[in-house]
């Protein structure tokens, strides 16, 4: 599903009103329909209940004072708190404000000190608390006496209703101010916003529901978004289908160039993860003194021993090795437990500079690379990163706060500059094609918080990738099924006790559950 920046979504509200008639009021009215038939699903029959709005003097704001109505007229005792001084409210907003003083709702302006503690007072004893302070496009940090409002309703024990998206929360980034609306449900409108899709702002969004308003679909079209929440049936199409009259050349060969002495578990999940992915030959590459090693954690893969003297570390005498077994497969995955040395640094780059095939290039990969960034110029094939958030600050010179600050635009800057597909690990992993197009992950679970995870995932691509998949769709839906597997194993074995054997062990599980139509999406449309 497509997913909107707030200049966007901005765009796409103005084409509706400019180049197809609809009226913003008209816009702002559905919006509230749909914020009040949440509300009343929320607290059942709201006759009697009371329902505190907080409203802003922007759209956001106008949406509330519309939703304030509609309960009204379905005999909630509605009350409404602002935060701004009326005579500030324009537009449609406007319209709505002066409805609601004709049809005498209380409104109250929150002003200072006295006001607060009269906001705390009815909080205490209202059912509901509908969110329409700030907007989409809120950025920064919020001050002042809605600040105030915000920590008062965050401290109270009423459920909240969010208005498009928890005020503070940055509609494009996901960034948190310190003072921000913690919702239990946010309706948003048209497309969700990625800033609500993305940490923090998916944790304050709480429940998320896609309201369709009315905006035309033409309207949604001649925005050109490049971002999408990935969905279970469009990762469903994407997974390669099995024939009955098949082999295992049939499913493709994959070189895992991987281990290394007291690291052989991160090569045996990667092989491990690429087989239980449908995989049908892996071979893995290891240094020859840990044969014997890959060979019990991994018996389905041939081990090809690769010269090592005897250190149990890659020696770069198995370049022309290595470089004669890709010639016969149709992926490799460089770099999981293989550590940074010169011979490893040459290895990855001979691999960089010499693969016809796709080419999946995870953890000390990512590290040899991170020593000369240009060695990504070398690529003849195409190839996806699988960084996470440490090793994206080796590679961009950011700190990882700066990583973490701004997921989407890091990936996407990055994909672009060195025409990779990559793969930005952690809570709502970010896949970036070269082309521009970013796909952001809703499944998994802090049970992936976890060492090898990440070897798994690097496995699975590459197990797709040698299935036929083109680069960014191995990549997105190796993801979601990394993803869907550890939520699998962590409703087994609960988020604590999930290790990374548990994930590769449930993958054919997640592949089940999504070809069988019984994995779920991460919103609900209304």
């Amino acid at each position: 599903m497509k997913a909107a920046a707030p200049r966007e979504m901005n765009a796409i509200d103005r084409i509706s009103i400019e180049k197809f008639g609809i009226p913003g009021i008209v816009l702002m009215e559905n919006a509230a329909l749909k914020v009040a038939d949440e509300a009343c699903r929320m607290l059942g029959d709201v006759a009697g209940k009371s329902v505190l709005v907080i409203a802003g003097k922007g759209n956001n704001g106008g949406d509330a004072f519309a939703a304030a109505r509609h309960l009204f007229q379905r005999k909630a005792q509605v009350m409404v708190f602002l935060s701004c001084n009326p005579d500030d409210i324009g537009g449609d907003a406007r319209i709505n404000y002066t409805i609601l003083q004709k049809l005498g709702i209380p409104v109250e302006v929150v002003a200072d000190e006295a006001d607060l503690q009269q906001l705390r007072h009815e909080l205490a004893k209202c059912n509901l608390v509908i969110d329409g302070l700030f907007g989409t496009g809120f950025r920064g940090e919020v001050a002042g006496i809605s600040a105030s409002v915000i920590r008062a309703v965050n401290d109270s024990a009423a459920r909240v209703l969010s208005i498009d998206i928890p005020s503070g929360v940055d509609g494009e980034t996901g960034r948190a101010s310190s003072a921000c609306i913690k919702a239990d449900t946010t309706v948003t409108f048209g497309l969700p916003k990625t800033g609500l899709l993305v940490h923090p702002g998916c944790e304050y969004a709480g429940r998320l529901l896609v309201a369709d308003i009315g905006l035309p679909e033409a309207a949604v079209n001649e925005v050109a978004i490049s971002r999408c929440l990935s969905e279970a049936g469009e990762i469903r199409a994407l997974l390669p289908g099995r024939k009955t009259d098949s082999n295992k050349g049939s499913y493709g060969k994959v070189l895992i160039v991987a281990g290394s002495k007291g690291m052989t578990g991160a090569a045996s999940l990667a092989a491990t993860a690429c087989l239980r992915s449908g995989a049908g030959l892996v071979y893995l590459a290891g240094p020859a003194s840990l044969v014997p090693v890959f060979s019990t954690l991994v018996a389905e893969a041939v081990v090809i021993p690769m010269e090592d003297g005897g250190k149990g570390v890659l020696s770069a005498e198995c370049i022309e090795e290595i470089k004669k077994r890709i010639d016969s497969v149709d992926a490799v995955a460089v770099g999981p437990g293989l550590t940074v040395c010169n011979d490893t640094l040459r290895v990855v780059e001979e691999i960089i500079g010499t693969a016809s095939v796709p080419v999946v290039i995870d953890a000390d990969g990512l590290n040899s690379i991170s020593r000369d960034i240009n060695m990504l110029k070398k690529l003849k094939a195409p190839a996806v990163i699988t960084p996470h958030p440490g090793e994206m600050a080796r590679l961009t010179g950011k700190t990882i706060d700066e990583i973490q600050g701004d997921r989407i635009n890091t990936a996407a800057d990055f994909a672009a500059k060195w025409n990779v597909t990559v793969v930005l690990k952690g809570a709502r992993t970010i896949t970036a094609a070269p082309d521009g197009r970013v796909f952001i992950n809703p499944t998994g679970n802090s049970g992936l918080a976890t060492a090898g995870t990440g070897d798994v995932l690097a496995g699975i691509i590459a197990g797709l990738l040698a299935q036929g998949l083109e680069t960014v769709d191995a990549a997105r839906a190796g993801v979601y099924v990394h993803g869907l597997a550890g939520d699998i194993a962590a409703r087994e074995k609960g988020e604590h006790g999930v290790i990374a054997r548990d994930v590769a062990a449930t993958v054919p599980c997640a592949i089940r559950s999504l070809l069988g139509g019984t994995a779920g999406d991460a919103f609900a449309r209304i």
